[in-house]
């Protein structure tokens, strides 16, 4: 393996009884915005709610993860797959870049198929800004299938 890099999860509160089982299987087999690091060692830090909404945690948990080793912190698919998405994804990944200096990436696990189909007939993504928000995320059907 090439070079290591530590990162750290903030998933959305209403999904705080999640195991973290997508997540941990993409990073696992590097899909979804995982795939950026093929062929690198992986550590994960952090995993952590946003504590809810307006998500107070993201002000603190960057600080607990960066002391651990952090340098990405990547805010979890669920985020995007939520009914409603989260109006705040674009405000949390200014914050923690401006406030800790770490890069921040949308998505952790590949879409699933089943979010992907009720979202599209929704216009829930639509605009240029939610393209690329869930282009690290996308993937094919075949990969979104599999995380239904």
């Amino acid at each position: 393996m090439g070079e290591k890099v530590r990162l750290g999860i903030i998933i959305c509160d209403r999904y705080r009884t999640c195991a973290g089982g997508k997540c941990l299987r993409a990073l696992r087999n590097r899909e979804g915005a995982f795939e950026r690091y093929r062929g690198m060692e992986v550590e994960l830090a952090g995993f952590a709610t946003c504590s809810g909404c307006p998500g107070g945690n993201v002000e603190y948990v960057p600080q607990e993860m960066k002391k651990n080793g952090a340098e990405i912190v990547h805010l979890a698919t669920g985020m995007v797959v939520g009914y409603p998405p989260c109006p705040r994804i674009g405000y949390f990944s200014r914050f923690i870049r401006e406030k800790y200096g770490m890069e921040v990436v949308v998505g952790t696990h590949p879409i699933p198929q089943n979010y992907y189909t009720t979202h599209s007939r929704l216009g829930s993504w639509e605009g240029a800004s939610w393209k690329d928000i869930i282009a690290p995320t996308l993937t094919d059907e075949k990969t979104r299938l599999a995380y239904d």
